[in-house]
């Protein structure tokens, strides 16, 4: 096989990406971006792949989440703040519940370009190219608008550089103590019907009091005060993620600097498409969408072309099926994986197979159904005897009304509420914490199981 170049995609063919009108335009943006720094660097997306072959193993688990699709409008410090301290909430419930390391993995600092069912949509009686993400084109309902327009990719990459800055000082410069995501957590539980949290929070506190009883506090201050928090999103916009594609010095191979972990879609993962071509030349981590129309013959194809040397952490399956079909689905995927003996992290989006128009008109996702998702994927691989290494959620800090249920019981006539969503229903911090609680359950359990057979 030949030498892997990054612009080997642009002979693939392509789907889900914008015809660009100006050639020149174009060019002179990835030009421009050629020459901007890499977002993230090898050795980060190196030990990003490391810790994702120990969830592989059962030894981690991964946590990824964030936004549906970031906006250039709703940016701001606070919410970047409020996103990543609800990981680090979710994050410390299921540690307690797994009892190893949680992968902390955001969908933040790249996550603004989106694939869609249609070209086009219907607004107003007026039909429109269809809204593909801020990177790409406008929201605004008019023509000018929705025509793609490169320059965006420049904002789009300024956006994403202030949000990693953020995120380092967060994760390095205290807002990450252990003791003051606890706190946070608490404040959750003070609802009548949270009994069961407000037991898992309140053994936390007595792990954290004897912590520091044991003086361990003082003596491990740094690693209790700081965390690793990596980014990550879908390799949608190809001219975006070439432009801030390096090769690293070190190791010889080429990095997309646009984020440590990208995926390719549901929509993109044609075995000889544009995606699959670019991502398979990249050293970073790589996720791959499983939907009900993956075959066992386009898994092998792609397990093969995306980690040829079978590396630990290289390649994680996301499994997005929808409540009620992962029994029939995931089965035929663990077979076909354990066929040829590929090393793979398994995922659960329980998100985008969930997406319904509720009565009043907006699109959401019932959190009953990701709840349902959730123990069905647990459920397949307690009884395959496989492990489930991770969550991908599309989820946000802000008290937003876009999913229904949950214990604050969001109803169809509460989504207008504060619907902000660019694209799809996101969870807001009260499920999204409502739903750590819950997967820890489900990963305590496992860990009961495995122990009460290591016992036998």
């Amino acid at each position: 096989m030949s030498e892997w170049q990054k612009t080997d995609w642009r002979n693939r063919p392509r789907v889900q990406m914008p015809d660009y009108t100006d050639d020149a335009a174009l060019a002179a943006v990835e030009a421009q971006l050629s020459k901007y720094p890499p977002l993230v660097f090898a050795g980060e997306a190196r030990k990003l792949k490391a810790v994702l072959g120990e969830a592989a193993r059962g030894e981690a688990f991964l946590l990824q989440g964030g936004d549906c699709a970031e906006s250039f409008e709703q940016f701001s410090a606070n919410a970047i703040r409020d996103t990543f301290k609800v990981m680090l909430q979710m994050a410390m419930v299921l540690t307690y519940g797994a009892k190893v390391p949680v992968v902390k993995v955001g969908r933040m600092a790249g996550q603004f370009a989106k694939p869609r069912s249609a070209p086009t949509e219907v607004i107003d009686g007026v039909e429109l190219p269809s809204y593909r993400g801020d990177i790409i084109n406008d929201l605004a309902a008019t023509p000018e608008a929705r025509k793609p327009d490169p320059q965006r990719m420049l904002q789009a990459y300024l956006q994403a550089a202030a949000t990693l800055n953020l995120l380092r000082a967060f994760s390095t410069g205290g807002y990450a103590d252990v003791h003051q995501v606890h706190s946070w957590t608490l404040g959750f539980t003070e609802g009548e019907k949270a009994a069961k949290y407000r037991d898992m929070a309140n053994r936390i506190s007595d792990t954290l009091d004897f912590i520091k009883a044991a003086g361990i506090d003082s003596k491990q201050a740094h690693t209790l005060q700081t965390v690793d928090f990596y980014t990550s999103h879908e390799a949608l916009l190809l001219e975006y993620e070439e432009a801030l594609t390096r090769l690293d010095t070190t190791s010889g191979k080429w990095l997309a600097g646009s984020g440590h972990m990208i995926w390719i879609g549901d929509r993109t993962r044609q075995p000889d498409g544009a995606h699959v071509e670019f991502c398979r030349g990249v050293l970073n981590p790589i996720g791959l969408k499983c939907g009900p129309s993956m075959t066992s013959e386009d898994l092998k194809i792609l397990m093969a072309k995306l980690n040829p040397r079978n590396e630990a952490g290289r390649l994680t399956l996301i499994a997005r099926f929808g409540a009620g079909k992962v029994g029939e689905h995931l089965p035929r995927l663990i077979k076909t994986v354990r066929d040829e003996g590929a090393q793979v992290l398994w995922v659960c989006d329980p998100m985008h197979g969930n997406t319904i128009k509720s009565s009043s008109g907006y699109k959401t996702r019932p959190f009953d159904a990701v709840l349902r998702e959730v123990r069905e994927f647990f459920a397949v691989h307690k009884a395959e005897g496989t492990i489930p290494g991770g969550v991908h959620f599309e989820m946000t800090g802000q008290d937003v009304t876009e999913c229904t249920g949950g214990l604050r019981a969001v109803s169809d006539e509460d989504l207008s509420d504060r619907y902000h969503t660019a694209c799809d229903p996101r969870l807001n911090a009260s499920q999204s914490l409502e739903l750590a609680f819950l997967v820890a359950e489900e990963l305590s359990s496992l860990r009961a199981d495995r122990q009460a057979q290591a016992a036998v």
